[in-house]
């Protein structure tokens, strides 16, 4: 029979050394933190933007979350476009491996599979880039686009989209467009489908990046041109080769950036660092929209105030122009089973989304006209 004081004392010897071991064991979660392992990785990337251009800082805004989310174990090194490669040619260099990575978009490519403006430049079904990119990451139009790379171009990439850009422009002209007629015969700079739009309306087109489009209007070799967005547009100088500033157009209605990285280093990453490239797309596509707001409508006061640009709205007689250029286009692409299936997708998203967003949208002109009275002349 055991002594109750003996028993209490074995009893507290049992407690305290039980104690010593729980707070040494706590003392060495503290000191001895479970620190993820990964080796550290180098990633080289490029973009398809010159040094001043607003979408070279905007894709540093991506390579700044990364790297501050890696901690060190995961960093990203940014090229300006042309670095290693041309700017329309990052796709084969993240193919091939010469860069690890790129940003750029979708159409920059499209030439080797028109499918690719589908997911940036396509046909105006009524959704904005905002919508469009509820489409990419919720309506099917990811698993689509990792389709397109997996199954029919079998690319060795692995891409993610950001920033919903707005509606770009119909650009820079030397006298203003009144009517779609003028299209016919017009050298005009546009990419993608966009291209083909403007061709079937009887336009010249010239593919070019940002950085040499100012030079082709100066020689005449073009007559108009698109790039983007004010900002980008009054960097590189538009307002000191055209006067003309039309705003508004269904060629380029919705965009996004490409976030591409080589599949086979991508692959071999840990998946903390996966998940970093990732959702710091993600991440960087707010911050770029809310930035683009800033910017953008700034630059357009601008170039009005200071550099004497007449803005002006694009005549209706263009878009409907437009629209009927892009029902025939959209004819032919649908010949291809794989772009009627990403456009039949679009429509569907389109019928349910966009439905509820213009039914349920505040009148947010008249807020504005209530305010500003007089203010928006279109």
């Amino acid at each position: 029979m055991t002594n109750n004081s003996d028993s209490t004392r074995v009893n507290r010897r049992r407690f305290l050394k039980g104690g010593a071991l729980a707070a040494a064991a706590a003392a060495g979660t503290v000191t001895m933190p479970n620190v993820s392992r990964a080796q550290t990785v180098t990633l080289k990337m490029q973009g398809s933007w010159g040094a001043k251009d607003v979408f070279n800082e905007m894709a540093m805004d991506y390579v700044d979350r990364v790297n501050k989310m890696a901690g060190g174990r995961l960093k990203i090194d940014y090229l300006v476009g042309g670095a290693v490669v041309h700017p329309f040619q990052v796709f084969d260099g993240v193919h091939g491996g010469q860069i690890d990575g790129a940003h750029t978009v979708t159409v920059y490519w499209y030439g080797k599979h028109k499918a690719a403006s589908l997911f940036g430049t396509g046909p105006v079904f009524g959704f904005n880039a905002n919508e469009g990119l509820g489409w990419i990451h919720n309506g099917g139009g990811r698993e689509l686009f990792h389709e397109l790379q997996t199954q029919i171009m079998k690319v060795n990439i692995v891409s993610f989209f950001a920033m919903p850009m707005p509606t770009q422009p119909l650009g820079w002209f030397k006298k203003p467009i009144t009517s779609a007629a003028q299209i016919k015969g017009l050298k005009y700079r546009t990419v993608g489908l966009a291209a083909d739009l403007f061709q079937a309306m009887g336009a010249s087109v010239a593919q070019l990046p940002g950085g040499e489009i100012v030079p082709a209007m100066e020689r005449g070799v073009i007559d108009g041109f698109e790039f983007n967005n004010p900002t980008s547009d009054r960097r590189f100088g538009a307002q000191d080769v055209a006067k003309n500033y039309m705003m508004g157009s269904h060629h380029q209605a919705t965009e996004y950036f490409e976030i591409m990285f080589n599949k086979g280093k991508f692959d071999a990453l840990p998946a903390e660092h996966k998940a970093i490239l990732q959702y710091a797309a993600e991440a960087v596509s707010s911050a770029n929209e809310w930035k683009a707001m800033d910017y953008y409508s700034k630059d357009l006061q601008e170039l009005m105030s200071k550099d004497k640009v007449s803005v002006l709205r694009t005549p209706k007689d263009v878009f409907d122009a437009q629209i009927k250029a892009w029902d025939g286009l959209i004819a032919g692409l649908e010949k291809d089973p794989f772009m009627k299936k990403v456009m039949d997708s679009q429509k569907a998203w389109v019928r349910r989304v966009v439905y509820y967003n213009m039914y349920n949208a505040t009148d947010y002109r008249g807020a504005f006209e209530h305010h500003f009275p007089g203010v928006l002349k279109i």
